[in-house]
């Protein structure tokens, strides 16, 4: 079985109709970023886009998803942002949305320290519920890292999100944020990625079978 994920969609949805392997897809994991400030009729825009294709969808707020974002997602009973579930026998998935402050002073924005609390809480939740392999899909990335480089090369990422990814060691970490550094890195035992914004192409397949997790950083 295996499930596609991407982010930063930014209401831009055409690349969808050239991922050759979504709609067999188990679903859909979003790491953020579905719109650009956008509304609830926005929103409703693109998950109804991604339905179109395939219509189990996990997704999350990224910094630049308002409040009417984060409502719909919860009307929908699909937002994942802390939250921890099942995505099959033994494997499990941890949300974590929203980003640290940007210059831009974009809608869902928090400090550090919150998303650091966020983590905790979620892996000690993931812990209890004893799993084999776990994913951890969080659209801020770590710091330091291949996935986290701005245009001219300096790191952005989290200090938090690098440092409970060194201590927790989830087998898969799906990120986002900066659309410039699509990559894949290992941190530790993780690997991690960051397919980029979406209109760009990029995608990640994850596959799970047998009690083996592996993920493949893809472009249209």
């Amino acid at each position: 079985m295996y499930w596609i994920a991407f982010g930063d969609i930014h209401e831009s949805t055409s690349v969808l109709a050239e991922i050759s392997d979504l709609a067999e897809a188990e679903g859909v994991i979003i790491t953020g970023d579905l719109t650009n400030h956008g509304t609830s009729y926005a929103v409703k825009g693109v998950i109804g886009a991604v339905e179109t294709y395939n219509k189990s969808i996990l997704a999350q707020p990224g910094n630049m998803d308002t409040n009417s974002v984060i409502e719909y997602l919860d009307d929908q009973g699909i937002n994942l942002h802390h939250q921890v579930k099942e995505l099959a026998p033994g494997l499990g998935v941890i949300g974590i949305g929203f980003s640290t402050p940007t210059p831009f002073g974009t809608p869902s924005e928090v400090p550090e320290s919150t998303l650091e609390q966020w983590l905790e809480e979620c892996f000690e939740m993931a812990e209890a519920m004893n799993f084999d392999k776990l994913i951890l899909v969080i659209h801020e990335p770590p710091a330091d890292s291949k996935v986290d480089m701005i245009g001219n090369g300096q790191h952005v990422g989290s200090r938090a999100v690098r440092r409970i990814i060194e201590e927790r060691q989830p087998d898969l970490v799906l990120t986002g944020h900066i659309h410039e550094s699509k990559a894949v890195d290992t941190i530790g035992r993780s690997t991690v990625i960051n397919p980029g914004m979406l209109a760009g192409g990029g995608y990640v397949r994850v596959d799970y079978s047998n009690g083996n997790l592996s993920a493949e950083l893809k472009n249209v």
